[in-house]
């Protein structure tokens, strides 16, 4: 019987990827997705699809509207403007929502920890990102010790590991990866603003745009500017 892993699918394309990868390890798949109010909540809509493309026993969508209740990020805030980047070079935007991987990482775990997954999966990249902390090498490997030493699996010597194996690749190697494994790309959103034709212009369609440029492919999703060609 093969062994589970907990992926969390956010419907993007860094966690779609993950999904294939853990596939292609031989793990029995668990996606988790939450539901935080975000403004782009369609990434929801989009996560249900990819689960169902993988085939997965169970796809939990987990509510959790109180980071909507707080605010603070453009991403849960509509008083909050997406941003457009500017070259301005700030280190954390305003699409940051506080402390996201910390709470995702804890839920996934204790979910890990009550099915019995031996691994917790996450797409983040500390390459070709937002500058957000929670997607950091030192973030993961702080977190991996803290499920290790605050969990019953962790205390009894069978701690639950958490993957980020897309944390050092950038946009582009992270697509050639996922092209490589026929991930459904087709059914991911990486617009911060939600709506079925992406808009090109924010921060995550700029990278995502990118990483398609970078290998020489063509991004499968609509978009409202037309920038999204191979040259």
């Amino acid at each position: 019987m093969a062994e589970k892993a907990v992926v969390v699918l956010s419907g993007g394309l860094d966690s779609t990827t993950c999904m294939g990868l853990a596939r292609e390890a031989g793990y029995e798949l668990y996606p988790l997705t939450f539901h935080y109010g975000q403004r782009h909540d369609r990434e929801v809509e989009q996560a249900r699809k990819v689960a169902k493309h993988f085939g997965v026993k169970e796809h939990r969508v987990v509510d959790m509207g109180f980071l909507r209740q707080i605010g603070g990020s453009a991403l849960t805030d509509d008083k909050m403007e997406v941003p457009v980047p500017d070259g301005s070079g700030e280190e954390i935007p305003s699409t940051y929502v506080p402390a996201r991987n910390l709470i995702f990482l804890s839920l996934a775990t204790a979910y890990a920890e009550v099915i019995g997954a031996v691994k917790v999966y996450i797409g983040v990249s500390a390459v070709d990102y937002s500058g957000y902390p929670d997607c950091r090498p030192e973030f993961i490997r702080s977190m991996e010790e803290t499920v290790r030493r605050g969990t019953k699996a962790g205390v009894n010597g069978n701690p639950i590991r958490l993957e980020a194996p897309l944390l050092h690749l950038s946009k582009g190697e992270t697509i050639r990866e996922g092209l490589r494994l026929q991930v459904p790309y087709h059914l991911t959103t990486s617009c911060y603003r939600g709506d079925r034709v992406a808009c090109g212009l924010c921060d995550s369609c700029r990278l995502r745009l990118k990483g398609f440029r970078d290998v020489g492919a063509e991004d499968p999703i609509p978009y409202a500017e037309q920038v999204n060609r191979v040259n």
